[in-house]
């Protein structure tokens, strides 16, 4: 494959607050066909609940098109932009995947084939549609499920108590808001991505929320990256996101989400 140069086919307003609207960017595959279900990848991106914009994951999201998934760039409430908290950023997160079950029909999805991604808060945001309970926006349709069916999570912010990121912004409501605390029996197939020098995500807590997956009969697959550093998936880091990208592709394979065929050329 060339360098990738597709454009977003659709802007979805997915939830509108007061005056604020939110969006999501939707990259379909090149051979879209009617009467077909696709795959869904849906990416929320990084920056400590406070900042970032879903350009982060366009790479990922053009990538996954081309492989057969119908991807979503998620916009969500951030600090600077809309002076919210952590918690108005998860009620978003699990609006964007209620409305895609919502709409699956309409855009041509497989229901049992979500798949939420993200990185850093953005991989929290992801595990945290999984898993929690509480924070939802009124307004929602409560019916529709915002757990999908699957996690990518790149050096997410997994562990929000104290001693972990975030605790100084959701105090003691982070067991509440934090996925490591309430990992259940029926939490989705996860692969974690991180970096051994990740000075954000101790490699500890990784290995200590893999295991509580392990301990509930979870599948959590961790891929360490020795010596890399918090973002280091980012493409701008080209190696990295490269290495990563074949690793999630794997991964989405042997839950039969993407078909088998030859990975295609990443530049």
């Amino acid at each position: 494959m060339s360098t990738i140069i597709s454009f977003s086919q659709e802007r979805i307003l997915y939830k509108k607050i007061d005056t604020i609207k939110l969006f999501l960017e939707v990259y379909k595959p090149d051979n879209f066909t009617n009467n077909k279900k696709y795959p869904a990848i849906v990416f929320f991106f990084g920056g400590g609940w406070n900042k970032g914009n879903i350009k982060q994951f366009e790479p990922h999201a053009k990538y996954f098109s081309k492989r057969g998934a119908i991807s979503f760039l998620v916009d969500y409430r951030v600090t600077q932009r809309h002076q919210s908290t952590p918690f108005e950023s998860l009620k978003d997160a699990k609006s964007a995947i209620r409305f895609i079950r919502e709409n699956a029909s309409k855009y041509q999805i497989d229901v049992n084939k979500i798949v939420a991604s993200g990185g850093s808060a953005g991989g929290h945001l992801a595990a945290a549609t999984a898993v929690i309970e509480k924070y939802n926006e009124k307004t929602d349709n409560r019916t529709i499920s915002s757990k999908p069916n699957a996690l990518v999570l790149f050096n997410p912010a997994l562990d929000n108590g104290p001693g972990g990121v975030g605790y100084e912004r959701v105090n003691n409501d982070y067991q509440n808001f934090s996925p490591f605390h309430n990992i259940t029996s029926n939490t989705p197939p996860t692969l974690i991505l991180t970096g051994t020098n990740d000075n954000l995500i101790p490699v500890e807590m990784i290995t200590a929320y893999q295991q509580k997956m392990l301990d509930t009969d979870n599948r959590c697959d961790v891929k360490f990256y020795e010596g890399k550093k918090h973002g280091f998936f980012n493409y701008n880091k080209f190696k990295n996101y490269k290495n990563t990208i074949v690793e999630v592709d794997d991964f989405l394979k042997s839950l039969k989400f993407l078909n088998t065929a030859p990975l295609i050329k990443i530049k």
